[in-house]
């Protein structure tokens, strides 16, 4: 989910070397359907939101004020339909890069009249901080992020001190940052990770994994991970300050 931009920086030895900046995606090819290619050019000019130079005022974006979430990596976008069909009295943001993706959340977002959900199909960190504004999000969501498996690309992760930081700022004081993973190494460095975040809150009762919240749609891949007898670690943190 993460990726990095490659910018040239001149080593002692004068040699170009490529010099690192974290993303929150990795970009994917993909074929697209035809009900994904009309989800982009049908809803597109309808729900897609451009990248702003200053915090966007929600309630005149959604006409009302109302709770609000964000998910980070939306993929195909069948969890974030779910949640936003199941309650209609709450507003939902979603940021996503990849175009079938895309495309594939707007064609049901127009197939089931949604008028509760808007995306970006761009960096999640440059619409934290350019689009965002501070204390104004109730939840951020990150399902299933990419655990970059390997040491060496640890520092590809998303979740990282700074990312926590980033998310706290925009959270509202008592507002959840959600993550869930199927890979229980991800689930542990997270743990470490937001344990020493200032300014949050572990919801577990034994300072872990919560048990996996009702609100969380089941996806298929999911499912077909229980079957084999995978896990699912989520984590909830609360804001305090």
């Amino acid at each position: 989910m993460t990726e990095s931009n490659d910018t040239p920086i001149q080593t002692e030895e004068g040699e170009e070397r490529q010099h690192r900046r974290i993303k929150s995606f990795v970009m994917r090819a993909g074929r697209m359907t035809e009900g994904q290619q009309r989800g982009l050019d049908q809803g597109t000019p309808l729900f897609v939101l451009p990248l702003a130079d200053a915090p966007v005022d929600f309630d005149q974006v959604f006409g009302r004020s109302a709770p609000r979430s964000l998910e980070i990596g939306f993929g195909m976008g069948h969890s974030l339909l779910e949640m936003a069909a199941a309650s209609p009295e709450q507003d939902f943001i979603g940021v996503e890069v990849h175009r079938p993706g895309v495309g594939a959340l707007l064609n049901g977002v127009l197939t089931q009249g949604l008028t509760n959900l808007r995306v970006y199909d761009c960096d999640a960190i440059e619409v934290l901080n350019r689009c965002i504004a501070d204390n104004s999000l109730d939840r951020l969501m990150l399902f299933f992020p990419d655990p970059w498996h390997k040491s060496r690309h640890h520092k590809r992760r998303i979740v990282q001190a700074s990312f926590a930081e980033l998310v706290r700022s925009k959270l509202k004081v008592g507002g959840i940052l959600h993550m869930a993973t199927d890979w229980e190494p991800y689930a542990e460095y997270m743990l470490e990770v937001m344990n020493v975040a200032p300014g949050y809150r572990n919801l577990a009762e034994d300072g872990k994994c919560v048990p996996r919240p009702a609100e969380r749609p089941i996806t298929k891949f999911e499912r077909r991970g229980e079957r084999l007898g995978h896990g699912v670690w989520d984590l909830k943190f609360e804001k305090l300050a």
